[in-house]
């Protein structure tokens, strides 16, 4: 990684640009290897550029849904100034910073990925006037472009606020200017919070913490039922991960010989090579680490034998995630004990999937799957029935753990912040997209089970978009079935 220069090679650029640059010098890392700027270098450093301007640039695809989001969300705040952030660059060690991802908020309004970016809607006599704030780009007057360490010759270049506009279809201006301009601003103001310091100090007398609260909630909420553009994104994402799946089979051998890690590395490189990322942290999980629900060290051994639990999505450019997960056979062939587990895991998945129906309560597939893995193991002698009191007193949790599912789209948990009357206690309406991931899991010291039982953890997940006559498996290309999961390894592995 390259050095940049040290604090005093800003000095002669931003005295060869003015007293007003000057006031706030170039940050540059404190032990580099050149004392400063010469003025002549300084100088020569502003001319014999290119115009590298971008014309005739088209809209982004999903630009006449973010117009529409945006109108939605207007509507629902007639009158009010509503502020929207992306964020900032957060450190990771020293001067090295985490890759940025934008807000979803933000995201989902603009399409825009960049950070302190922040969209403002103004209000007018009908509706609201949107313009997005960012930075321009470097300026090559103060050296900003190769003196800073955020600066273009460093990090990339940025779009110009111009072609920001031809981009996303939304009015763009500096957000330097724009902490100053909401300070001054008067009439109610509502900002997402918990993204942009910076922005959130320049409203601390305008807002309160309810009304924003009212505002991330409405657009967590919004986010519920997904556009035709999502739905195609969502599913953009979910093929990418079957292939990332087939990867994973196709080098098992491989990481026998080394660990989980070689399993996660290999996933990352598709989610990397066809997406933004992975949309979370992948569960490389073999063996009893299958029963650690969100085991990502993923630094254990893989061992023929054991199962694999592997969850994990590729994410969209657009920040789109697939979650899915497999419970595949190391080498190849479930055990006896094993496909026992498993079957009844995917017996319970079947009961769910089919309880995804428009008009269908949320809970209902959750309720299905459950009953189904109380019944075996009331069935196997693990807990004692009926059934009926399993559930009411939640007796299968000590192994079944978790919900059956949630919902799913910029974020891995999307919605989070949805009312629950609308969310956990709400209908299931086309559109939706949620995950049914039901999962049995014996923890290798649990001394309620039979030894046999002991560190084997199944869980299949698939990702279900609920349509207007039932629903469909997004991830069905994967196979499920226990014999369907052999066959397809076998082939896999040619």
């Amino acid at each position: 990684m390259a050095e940049e220069l040290t604090p005093e090679a800003s000095d002669s650029a931003a005295d060869a640009a003015g007293p007003e640059e000057s006031e706030e010098p170039i940050k540059q890392r404190k032990n580099g290897l050149y004392p400063g700027v010469s003025d002549e270098l300084a100088e020569n450093m502003k001319s014999g550029w290119a115009d590298t301007e971008l014309r005739d640039l088209q809209p982004i695809p999903q630009a006449a849904e973010t117009a529409a989001r945006r109108a939605t969300l207007s509507a629902r705040f007639p009158g009010e100034r509503l502020v929207i952030p992306a964020g900032n660059l957060k450190t990771r060690s020293n001067d090295t910073e985490y890759p940025f991802r934008a807000s979803v908020e933000y995201a989902y309004l603009t399409g825009n990925q960049t950070e302190d970016g922040v969209l403002v809607l103004e209000p007018r006599d009908e509706g609201h006037e949107a313009t997005i704030y960012l930075l321009p780009r470097s300026d090559r007057e103060n050296g900003e472009f190769w003196l800073d360490g955020q600066g273009e010759l460093w990090v990339g270049r940025r779009h110009s606020l111009t072609e920001a506009e031809q981009l996303y279809g939304i009015p763009a201006s500096d957000v330097r200017e724009l902490a100053d301009a909401l300070r001054q601003a008067t009439g109610p103001v509502r900002v997402v919070r918990g993204y942009d310091a910076g922005i959130e100090a320049a409203l601390t007398d305008k807002v309160t913490a309810e009304r924003d609260e009212e505002l991330r909630v409405f657009l967590s909420e919004a986010r519920l039922v997904k556009d035709a553009f999502e739905i195609g994104e969502l599913q953009k994402a979910v093929d990418s991960t079957v292939r990332g799946f087939e990867d994973v089979v196709k080098v098992l051998d491989k990481a026998q010989a080394t660990s989980e890690r070689y399993i996660e590395g290999t996933f990352f490189l598709r989610a990397r090579v066809e997406g933004n990322d992975v949309g979370y942290g992948t569960i490389a999980a073999a063996g009893p680490h299958a029963c650690t629900l969100h085991w990502v060290r993923n630094d254990g051994p893989v061992r023929s034998g054991d199962l694999l639990l592997l969850d994990a999505g590729v994410e969209t450019h657009t920040y789109y995630t697939a979650d899915v997960t497999r419970t595949l056979p190391v080498n190849g062939r479930f055990s006896e004990i094993q496909k026992k587990i498993y079957d009844a895991v995917y017996e319970a998945q079947e009961a769910g999937i089919a309880a995804v129906q428009p008009g269908a309560k949320y809970r209902d597939f959750h309720d299905a799957a459950q009953r189904v893995l109380a019944e075996r193991l009331v069935e196997w002698g693990l807990v004692e029935g009926p059934v009926e009191r399993v559930l009411e007193l939640g007796l299968q949790r000590r192994w079944t753990l978790h919900g059956t599912g949630h919902m799913l789209g910029m974020d891995v948990h999307d919605c989070a912040a949805a009312r629950t009357e609308t969310y956990v206690d709400g209908v299931l309406e086309p559109g939706m997209c949620l995950t049914v991931e039901p999962g049995l899991y014996f923890q290798a010291d649990d001394l309620t089970v039979p030894e046999e039982y002991r560190g084997i953890g199944v869980r299949i997940e698939d990702d279900i978009l609920v349509t207007e006559d039932g629903n469909r498996n997004l991830s069905a290309a994967l196979p499920r079935r226990s014999d369907e999961v052999e066959a397809w390894m076998a082939s896999v592995r040619g």
